[in-house]
């Protein structure tokens, strides 16, 4: 099948499966469809090989398994991967979210700048104009105040006239294009600087809220609501892993819970668990930020109030900086309010997806499975086998790293996301591996194990278990995510990239469309005025310059050059010669003439002919 029809079954594929799901009420988007197909394709229990020709009976039991799956809200799977592609299409780390938000103010004040830098007024109430758009973009780019305030207006008025007078409008309009920008940056951290001065010194200010105190507050009980949830994720965990453990050990226990989605609902746990982790990793960064730029910011104001000290007249030099480090630092508290607003946001709708957990096992009911269960935190997992270590020398073909004969041991790359190695593939668990019985490197990638046994099991065929730990992964769609391995799987793409439908069953193309703009004069004009392209012009300024009339010429000798002269030959250069060598002749012959007489015939009945030669001798020619 060619690519462009293999696209176009499968966007028909989700674009049914989408249909089906809506009309029997079940709104889904077209991302969470896609990675379903992809996810029950992968699946070997339903027999489809997506290296062939799917039939139309195929796309039809497809279509069929993904809407029975998208519709089962019962199952923990299921919110697993809602929840793995809500995470993966909102979540940004702080560069990234922060480039976005910079880049997005740009764009709103792109209008007003523009109207700033392209206007030429040329009376006084154009000048006025264009002051009062500058004064606009001074509030709009702070972020400080409303523009429909009428005292805030004039605050960012008063501390611009105080750097930026209306004088100097003639010299600002002069400017080129990119220098009328950059200077408007500078005015605007500027003006910031000194609004925020005056409401240290009660002068102002009334309408800027107290970032720092607000940061202060708000950071730690982000950070509680976070732990809260992760400390519940983590009960859950145990509380399954133990279940699940007693099942493989015990039949009856086996028979049951085998009801129970017990599996699934550990992998949910383990997902949102992951997830927390990361918004609780951002938050601790953030109050680590806070606090670093609170005492920056504090010495930087005191700084200022030592260099003001109610002066009348202060150098710029020594005061502007100081402004332009306050913004600076200002501007970095407006950024940790988004980002905490964000990661604020993500958990609350994280959440969502694992209330299925409450549902399946009400307090009640999870009480009365864990009878006669011993429950293990990974904790006490790991303490448990921090006795123990592999030999190196029972493996001679393994490396084997520890923490005292490797560096950066903290920092090496662990495969499935920390978990066992050999307990994902043979037992289905996600059991907490303990680096200090040893790491595996096996092809260039870290395993880690839960037990000595685990460990040497594993090591006696390392591609064996890894292909089971694959197996598992098409079986479960959502561990791909949970233990990261889209290496495993480089044809699914993230959830990102799924929402480009036609490429489900192939490794994804990153398209993007752009477009560019240029202004009609990018730089100033560059004519040189002092150009001559004739050249008696230039001969005539260069006497001029020279002044040649009133100069002689004069020379001299030194010991060195006297008795000296300057010699020169001359020699005759090749001249064209040319030669014959023989003639040309040319002899002329007769042509041959020869008449033949008595072909007619005559009385006589036999024909008498006679020939006569008349070709001419050669010497009569």
């Amino acid at each position: 099948m060619s690519r462009d029809l293999t696209e176009s079954v499968i966007k028909a594929i989700i674009r049914e499966t989408g249909q089906e799901c809506a009309a029997r009420g079940q709104t889904v988007s077209e991302t969470l469809v896609a990675f379903m197909v992809k996810a029950v394709g992968l699946d070997p229990r339903n027999d489809f090989n997506v290296d062939q020709i799917l039939t139309k009976t195929d796309a039809q039991n497809l279509i069929q398994l993904c809407v029975t799956r998208l519709l089962d809200t019962a199952n923990p799977s299921l919110s697993t991967i809602k929840m793995q592609v809500y995470f993966d299409m909102n979540y940004a780390n702080r560069a990234e979210l922060l480039s976005e938000q910079h880049r997005l103010l740009e764009g709103r004040l792109a209008p007003v700048v523009r109207d700033i830098t392209d206007s030429h007024p040329r009376v006084q109430e154009e000048m006025e104009n264009v002051y009062r758009k500058i004064v606009s973009y001074m509030l709009l780019s702070s972020g400080l105040g409303s523009p429909t305030d009428i005292e805030v207006v004039r605050e960012v008025t008063a501390a611009l006239q105080s750097v930026f007078p209306q004088t100097e409008m003639i010299t600002f309009i002069s400017l080129s294009k990119k220098n009328k920008e950059q200077q408007l940056k500078n005015l605007a951290m500027l003006v910031t600087g000194i609004r925020l001065y005056n409401k240290e010194c009660r002068k102002g200010g009334s309408s800027i809220d107290d970032l720092p105190a607000i940061l202060n507050e708000a950071i730690p009980s982000a950070t509680r609501t976070v732990d809260e949830g992760l400390n519940t994720c983590h009960t859950l965990a145990h509380r399954y892993t133990a279940l699940l453990e007693s099942m493989q050990e015990d039949q009856h226990r086996y028979t049951q819970l085998s009801s129970f989605k017990l599996k699934e609902a550990l992998f949910n746990v383990r997902q949102y668990e992951a997830f927390l982790c990361i918004l609780l990793s951002d938050a601790i960064t953030s109050a680590q930020e806070v606090e670093k730029m609170n005492v920056r910011f504090a010495a930087t104001m005191e700084q200022l109030k030592n260099t003001v000290q109610n002066k009348v007249s202060i150098d710029t030099k020594e005061v502007f900086p100081l402004f332009v480090a306050l913004s600076n630092l200002w501007t970095g508290f407006q950024d940790e309010i988004l980002l905490l607003s964000f990661l604020t946001n993500i958990a609350n709708n994280l959440q969502q997806f694992s209330e299925i957990q409450s549902q399946l096992f009400p307090e009640e009911v999870l009480t009365s499975l864990l009878e006669g269960v011993t429950v293990k935190s990974d904790e006490e997992r790991i303490r448990e086998t921090m006795g123990t270590r592999v030999n190196v020398s029972d493996f001679k073909n393994q490396e084997w790293l520890f923490p005292e004969t490797t560096d950066n041991f903290d920092q090496l790359l662990i495969q499935y996301h920390g978990f066992c190695a050999h307990a994902i593939g043979v037992k289905g668990l996600t059991l907490p591996g303990n680096p200090a019985i040893g790491i595996l490197k096996h092809k260039e990638r870290c395993y880690v194990f839960s037990s000595k046994e685990a460990a040497y099991i594993f090591a006696q065929d390392p591609d064996k278990f890894i292909q089971l730990n694959v197996e598992k992964a098409k079986e479960h769609a959502e561990l791909i995510q949970l233990l990261e391995l889209h290496h495993q799987f480089e044809y699914l793409a993230p959830y990102a990239q799924a929402r480009n439908a036609g490429k489900c069953f192939m490794k994804p193309t990153t398209k993007c469309d752009s477009s560019t703009q240029t202004d009609t004069h990018i730089l100033p004009p560059t004519i040189v005025t002092s150009y001559e392209w004739n050249e008696w012009e230039l001969r005539r300024k260069a006497i001029k310059l020279a002044n040649l009339r009133r100069k002689l010429t004069r020379a001299m000798q030194t010991d060195l050059s006297h008795m000296r002269r300057e010699n020169s030959t001359q020699v005759y250069l090749p001249k064209d010669v040319s030669t014959q060598t023989k003639r040309d002749n040319s002899s002329s012959v007769p042509r041959p003439q020869i008449f033949l007489e008595g072909l007619r015939g005559g009385s006589s009945p036999t024909t008498h002919m006679v020939k006569v030669d008349l070709t001419r001798a050669v010497d009569e020619t």
